[in-house]
Order: structure tokens, then C-alpha cells, then sequence
């Protein structure tokens, strides 16, 4: 969804949202003179950090978005549907555990048939979905969420053994990343300024980055990397 158009003249009211992690929305999206296109999705949380900042999974998408859901101008009549999404619940609780904070590599059918394997880190369960689970890639280090037990289930994801499962943080986020503002430079040298908005507990130096003017969110290692 990196072509995801927007632009809004009503916004809605942070109590019009609520606590609604969990629930289905729709809206448009109108961003300068194109048209004007509809989405489906569900707000997979609400970062403390920000709490103006969604996660929102829109429809066959596999990535995560980053939305101001109460104050992008370019969303377009947002409603929240009347019931939480309900899933069923894990069965494999143990395997589910064991995945998160390991590196894995995640096997991917491509067009006509070929296949290629990713390898990546399992970062977390999402908390009401919990056959969901968020992980980022090396090749790709923006946040995705799948269906990882199944494909785990199937062969299509292996746990890489030589890597240990790192030391989980504590549950609080008073982390003196949180809030930092970061430079990234890109291959061509252009810049990308960003905020540190979230941390991964399941291993100690990895966060979430939300940069301007980009709807997703990003997953670096941050320790050896900020000055």
C-alpha cells in the first residue's frame, strides 16, 4: 500500500476511536489531485509512546501501517465498525513462545512457482491475535505480521538454531530511546528523519521507527547505530 491515497475535511474526535485496538474500520484516502480510493482494516494497537499512532493492518496487505487515525487530513470519512474482531485461540502455546525473538527463515512462494527464503526475526505475538505475529526481514526491515504458526505448520518457516533466543526485556517503556528523533541515510545518500516510537521487548536493542512522511513502520537495531 505505499500508493495509499488520502485527504480529509472531517476528522474524527479521539473520543469517536476510543479503544478500539481490535476493531474493524473503513475509510477513504485522498491524497493531492488523485483519486480518492477505499480501505478496510484492523487496529492491531495503540503506541503508548504516541497514542495519536495506530497499527493498522488494511486488507491483503502483510505490512503494518502507521496511521494518525485522528488527524491525517488525507483519511476521508472513518468509521469504526460496531464489533471486535473475535479469532479463535492458540493451540500450540508453546510453539508460539518459543517463536518470538528468534531469527527465522520464512520461505515465499513467488510468481510461477519459485520460491525464496527470507530470513528474519519474530518480534512479537499481537497481543488479541495470537496466531499473528509481527516480524521484520533483513532484506526488507519494515514491521510485517503473518500467520506464523501455520506456516511454521507447513514447512514455509524454520527457527535458525544457532541463534538464542535474546534476553526479554521488562514490560515497561521507559526506555531512553522512546521519543529519540534519528537520521537514517540511504544508499543514493538522501536522508530520512525519524521517531523512535516503540521498543521490542523480546530483544533489547531493537525498535520500532516511524519516519516523516512514511505510513509504515521501521525495525532496526539502534544501540550500535546512534551516537
Amino acid at each position: 500500500m505505499t500508493s495509499l491515497k488520502k485527504k480529509s475535511r472531517r476528522k474524527p474526535s479521539s473520543q469517536a476511536l476510543g479503544n478500539k485496538v481490535g476493531c474493524r474500520i473503513t475509510h477513504g484516502w485522498k491524497e493531492g489531485n488523485e483519486p480518492a480510493t477505499h480501505w478496510k482494516a484492523i487496529i492491531l494497537g495503540q503506541l503508548p509512546s504516541n497514542p495519536s499512532l495506530y497499527l493498522v493492518k488494511y486488507d491483503r496487505i502483510d505490512s503494518v501501517y502507521g496511521q494518525e487515525l485522528h488527524s491525517d487530513e488525507r483519511i476521508l470519512n472513518l468509521k469504526v465498525l460496531p464489533h471486535k474482531v473475535v479469532f479463535p485461540q492458540v493451540r500450540d502455546v508453546q510453539l508460539a513462545s518459543a517463536l518470538v525473538g528468534r531469527e527465522v527463515q520464512h520461505k515465499f512462494e513467488r510468481k510461477h512457482g519459485s520460491e525464496e527464503n527470507w530470513s528474519g526475526m519474530v518480534l512479537a505475538q499481537v497481543p488479541f491475535l495470537k496466531d499473528w505475529f509481527y516480524i521484520s526481514y533483513k532484506k526488507d526491515p519494515v514491521l510485517y505480521i503473518y500467520q506464523l504458526l501455520d506456516n511454521y505448520k507447513e514447512g514455509n518457516l524454520h527457527i535458525i538454531p544457532e541463534t538464542p533466543l535474546a534476553e526479554a526485556r521488562s514490560g515497561d517503556d521507559n526506555d531512553f530511546l522512546i521519543g529519540t528523533w534519528v537520521q537514517y541515510t540511504r544508499d543514493d545518500g538522501s536522508k530520512m528523519f525519524g521517531n523512535v516510537v516503540y521498543k521490542v521487548l523480546a530483544n533489547p536493542t531493537v525498535y520500532f521507527i516511524k519516519f516523516h512522511g512514511d505510513l509504515h513502520i521501521y525495525v532496526y537495531t539502534l544501540v550500535s547505530n546512534i551516537t
